[in-house]
């Protein structure tokens, strides 16, 4: 048997195995998530917490925000990463009192399930590698190269493409293992979304959305698994928050962004790469900052976008959640830079802090008046000019 195939069959069967069993069980995983998030949801409730669920790519830094928030007021904070597209479910259902997302909801959605959205924070996906000698950072991918690897073109890691915009650097005879996720993620949607934009067939043939029909590779459900998987086998690659980057072989690649320059995942390119936009209130915020222009801008940045019931029955759980992000916005920003994410400037928080006195009726949190007629919802919203977000 060929070395190199008998290699990655030892180490991917395992891998394979485990995915399976996800993908062999999707509905009853569905209705345990269902039901542990209800359980705990009612316990944090009882104990007067405050419970939420979505975004992977945003679990480090609400976990951060949250033991910070639970030493400062002593209100618990309960979060579930079970990705974006399931965390919007928990909330149309009132599960929870808040959802993360990645991907921002139109308007039209939001007002046909009475929910508002406004962003908190900015990362960016990087690609990761399990390559033996290759530390993070050197290592360097195009747009084109990822989407011929996801679309199983490119199969081996020393193939002439990659060793062409890799000069010098010694790179493995070894198979590529392409680890996406499986469940209904933000994550692949800001994923796809962007090699939509730098590749023609897979925009033909694949397109984007928090779930596509993968050419190869095999499934993660959470970014925490996606990275378990990377780590485990060698020659893997997959997509991950930058917080979830580890040690070598473990490590991001560098993307060349839309200008030509190869630039590094950081705070400073994320930020750099949503300032690209202009935000405001006027449509929810709603903005996608897919291979944004500039020098500086990473080419894959991440806005997470909290989502809250603008009529919900629940004032005390939608309150207590508008005080945890207002108290987020104005004082979490240390531990969010951290942990390499953006947060909003104090003129955009200001924004934020009228966008829910404005459409949440049931809302009043500490120094923001809350409206309570639908009249009175409609003037403010309409009527402010864009900024740049300056995360």
């Amino acid at each position: 048997m060929n070395t190199k195939f008998q290699r990655t069959v030892v180490v991917l069967i395992p891998a394979l195995i485990h995915g399976m069993a996800h993908d062999l069980w999707p509905v009853f995983r569905c209705i345990a998530v269902t039901c542990l998030i209800a359980s705990q949801a009612l316990a944090a409730q009882a104990a007067g917490g405050i419970t939420g669920a979505g975004s992977s790519f945003f679990d480090p830094l609400v976990q951060k925000w949250a033991a910070s928030y639970y030493d400062k007021t002593g209100q618990q904070v309960s979060f579930h990463p079970i990705g974006s597209g399931n965390g919007i479910d928990q909330l149309k259902a009132a599960k929870v009192d808040f959802g993360a997302s990645d991907m921002p909801l139109k308007p039209d959605e939001l007002r046909a399930w009475v929910l508002i959205q406004f962003p908190v924070a900015a990362g960016g996906l990087v690609p990761v590698v399990n390559l033996d000698g290759i530390a993070a950072g050197q290592l360097h991918l195009t747009g084109a190269l990822l989407a011929d690897i996801y679309l199983g073109k490119i199969t081996d890691w020393n193939d002439a493409a990659i060793k062409a915009v890799n000069p010098g650097l010694a790179l493995p005879d070894l198979k590529i293992v392409v680890v996406h996720r499986g469940d209904r993620s933000g994550s692949t949607f800001n994923w796809t979304n962007y090699l939509c934009a730098v590749s023609a067939q897979w925009r033909d043939q694949v397109g984007s959305g928090l779930t596509v029909k993968w050419p190869v590779g095999i499934n993660a459900t959470s970014s925490q698994l996606t990275a378990t998987y990377v780590k485990r086998i060698k020659g893997a690659i997959g997509y991950v928050e930058l917080a979830y980057a580890g040690p070598a072989p473990f490590a991001y690649a560098i993307v060349q962004n839309k200008s030509g320059a190869f630039v590094e995942p950081s705070a400073a390119s994320f930020k750099a790469a949503v300032e690209t936009v202009a935000w405001g209130r006027e449509d929810d915020f709603y903005q996608l900052v897919t291979n944004p222009p500039g020098d500086q801008a990473w080419p894959i940045p991440g806005v997470v976008f909290i989502l809250v019931k603008a009529d919900s029955k629940d004032k005390a759980g939608s309150n207590a959640a508008l005080a945890l992000f207002r108290w987020a916005l104005r004082e979490g920003r240390g531990e969010a830079a951290a942990e390499n994410y953006g947060t909003p400037p104090p003129d955009l928080v200001g924004q934020i802090e009228a966008y829910w006195a404005q459409n949440l009726t049931n809302a009043q949190v500490i120094g923001v008046a809350a409206v309570g007629s639908p009249k009175s919802r409609t003037g403010i919203v309409r009527e402010t000019s864009s900024l740049p977000l300056g995360f």
